[in-house]
């Protein structure tokens, strides 16, 4: 009986000590929640899902979490990828770990203005990390900018220009503009139906060829190339090409692998749409009808230059006060590079229109308090490498291997100097200081 009493007592004694354990772990369990709730940590998560969003390159988007954190006093190391951010917070041997997937946007200056004004006020002190998350979750739901018509009219506009920059005439402007026209309609179709967005790029090269060449039958000869290239021109990856090399620069090296790898697989989609269309026309029309360019006036040109940065503040949906240094970061940059290939050569040239938008885009930031992307973006996207890298893979598809891998090379070339123009741009010229 005496056993049986110090074996009941020993039972008691040890589940009481499990009671208090289990009630020490959850009020411990309880304090880390609260920890892991507070709304630094809540902003720092939020401003960091937006700004990747909305086209905030790795390097830029580590950086700016990394200063909320400062700013917060907490300790924060960050990781991104183009489809996903991993963020941690507190001391090495005691961190808390979270993991967003995020699926890659368009850029969108006018949001990205918007959260720099957040960014701004909460490192000057104006705004609570409460506040800034609500003006975050305002931000991300507000209706687009503007509407489909605009936006249709802006791709046909776009479109147009390039098709002039590349040195179209007449015929090969209106073409390109009508393909612009129906990409634009192309992707307003794609934001409904979700499904076609993975064949998005394909399709538009396969429409862009199939229409470039059918209207050979219709207008008459001229060149079929230049209107395809001058409508499929906004849907180039040139400019995620260009981010890329600037994040493996930066030694970003899991995301600009991951944005190479993107880029390519877009120019090996198009490339196969346009091969198709051509496989298509050809048995059912025959050959395209081909004619040399008839030149235009030297003033379509200017033109160009102007309506060029005016669709692109539409497409990149930038705020409506920042059309005019838009435009002027689009002169600058097409002034630049010219006066840079004329001294350099057509490669090389382009490091200097990309260190002049740099350095304009720098003080634009500086004197009017806005980020710099917001004149960059644009003034990269007259300059970036995309329609090279797409002749190098047409001529690839066209067996002609000696001049594809001849443009390629180009292409990177191009894409290096790109790089090098936006990064020496932010020596000479840094950006303001936010606090």
């Amino acid at each position: 009986m005496s056993q049986f009493r110090h074996l009941f007592s020993a039972t008691v004694e040890i589940y009481w000590e499990f009671l208090k354990m289990a009630t020490d772990t959850q009020s411990g369990m309880q304090i880390e929640k609260d920890d892991s709730s507070k709304p630094e940590v809540g902003f720092v998560l939020s401003l960091g899902r937006a700004l990747h969003t909305y086209g905030y390159p790795a390097h830029r988007l580590e950086e700016m979490m990394g200063r909320m954190s400062v700013r917060f006093g907490l300790q924060g190391q960050f990781f991104s990828t183009p489809t996903s951010i991993f963020a941690s917070f507190g001391a090495q041997d005691d961190q808390r770990t979270y993991l967003m997937r995020v699926t890659p946007g368009e850029v969108n200056l006018g949001k990205l203005t918007e959260l720099d004004d957040v960014i701004i006020g909460v490192l000057r002190h104006a705004t609570s990390p409460e506040t800034g998350s609500q003006r975050i979750k305002q931000i991300v739901t507000d209706p687009p900018r503007y509407g489909n018509l605009l936006m249709t009219i802006a791709f046909g506009l776009a479109s147009a220009s390039a098709s002039r920059f590349l040195g179209g005439g007449l015929k090969e402007v209106v073409v390109s503009a009508l393909i612009g026209i129906f990409i634009g309609l192309l992707s307003i179709l794609t934001g409904r139906f979700p499904a076609v967005g993975g064949v998005f790029e394909p399709l538009a090269a396969f429409s862009a060829s199939a229409l470039a060449a059918g209207m050979s039958f219709v207008i008459g000869p001229y060149a079929v190339s230049n209107s395809m290239l001058g409508g499929l021109i906004v849907l180039m990856p040139g400019l995620t090409l260009t981010v890329a090399m600037i994040e493996l620069s930066t030694q970003h090296l899991s995301s600009g692998t991951a944005r190479l790898s993107k880029a390519f697989v877009v120019f090996l989609g198009m490339g196969f749409g346009v091969a198709l269309a051509n496989s298509l026309i050809k048995t059912v029309l025959g050959d395209p009808r081909i004619a040399k360019i008839a030149p235009m006036p030297s003033w379509t040109m200017f033109a160009a230059m102007i309506l060029m940065p005016l669709s692109l503040t539409i497409i990149l949906r930038a705020h409506k006060r920042d059309a005019i240094w838009i435009v002027i970061s689009g002169v600058l940059a097409v002034a630049g590079s010219r006066i840079g290939a004329n001294l350099l050569g057509p490669e090389i040239g382009v490091f200097l229109g990309a260190l002049i938008v740099g350095i304009a885009g720098s003080i634009y930031s500086r004197y009017l308090d806005h980020p710099s992307i917001v004149t960059q973006v644009p003034g990269i996207l007259m300059l970036v490498p995309g329609s090279v890298g797409f002749r190098g893979l047409a001529a690839l598809l066209d067996e002609k291997v000696v001049s594809g891998i001849d443009t390629t090379f180009k292409m990177i070339l191009t894409a290096v100097a790109l790089v090098a123009g936006t990064l020496i741009a932010a020596i000479i010229a840094p950006t303001r200081r936010e606090a």
